[in-house]
């Protein structure tokens, strides 16, 4: 606040005043510093958005959100449709699990940062829904049950996915829409997207990623902009000649 030099004489008539302009003044600093501290609101959705598949996701903003409401059904084929359904291949390899696609309830909500806030400490993923793909399934990390991958490895489709348990999902890279390339996969629940194995910015393996898979260049939606997100990394992952989608750490909270 203002120091306001008085004389012994006026000091009687103008403190009441002072008091009240004081009061006055502390209502408004606070008011806007609860403004600042309010994350700007979201004016339009990042052009990676357009790659989803609009028939199971709803993408919109809500603030300085984007809220992703999928059903979680894949455009893609896989043998977890069940029998009968238009987009079912046989997968004689695959030790399925016992639930299929079209019986199960794949429904799921995110809510991410439309700005991922990279300032902060990095945060482990858990089991789960980490991320929803492109195709609207959800993608989740390295673990089945607490354990390690390898102990579902058998239950994987040609795809990376499985049900086991609760909704169809993607541990692996998901080749359905991004096979050894640099095509978007998803976005994780940091508000970060995921692409492929390969850097959009030079058709390359990145060689600069972060511990996450992480770095920072144009991609195909970014219109030259230079833009933090992930990459599967390019390790083959035990015993499933595939590749992890996404272990973690997240960087974006």
């Amino acid at each position: 606040m203002k120091k306001l030099r008085l004389n012994k004489i006026a000091l009687l008539v103008i403190f009441p005043a002072i008091i009240f302009g004081s009061l006055f003044a502390c209502s408004t600093d606070d008011s806007t510093s609860e403004d600042d501290d309010d994350e700007e609101a979201l004016t339009e959705l990042h052009a990676a958005y357009a790659a989803f598949n609009t028939e199971a996701t709803t993408i919109y903003i809500d603030g300085s959100n984007v809220v992703i409401e999928t059903t979680g059904l894949p455009n893609h084929e896989t043998v977890y449709w069940g029998e009968g359904h238009p987009l079912y291949i046989e997968e004689p390899d695959v030790e399925l699990t016992p639930s299929i696609i079209s019986s199960n309830n794949n429904a799921t909500t995110i809510t991410v940062d439309g700005t991922p806030n990279l300032t902060g400490s990095t945060i482990s993923t858990a089991l789960n829904t980490i991320g929803i793909a492109v195709s609207g399934a959800s993608i989740f990390n390295d673990q089945e049950g607490g354990g390690t991958l390898d102990q579902a490895a058998g239950s994987l489709d040609w795809t990376g996915a499985h049900i086991g348990p609760g909704v169809y999902h993607y541990h692996l890279e998901p080749v359905a829409f991004t096979n050894d390339d640099d095509n978007l996969a998803g976005i994780l629940l940091d508000g970060v997207f995921l692409y492929g194995r390969k850097c959009n910015s030079t058709g390359a393996y990145p060689t600069d990623l972060d511990a996450s898979g992480g770095h920072t260049t144009t991609t195909q939606y970014t219109v030259g902009e230079e833009e933090y997100h992930y990459h599967i990394i390019n390790e083959l992952y035990s015993n499933t000649g595939s590749y992890i989608a996404f272990a973690g750490p997240y960087q974006g909270y």
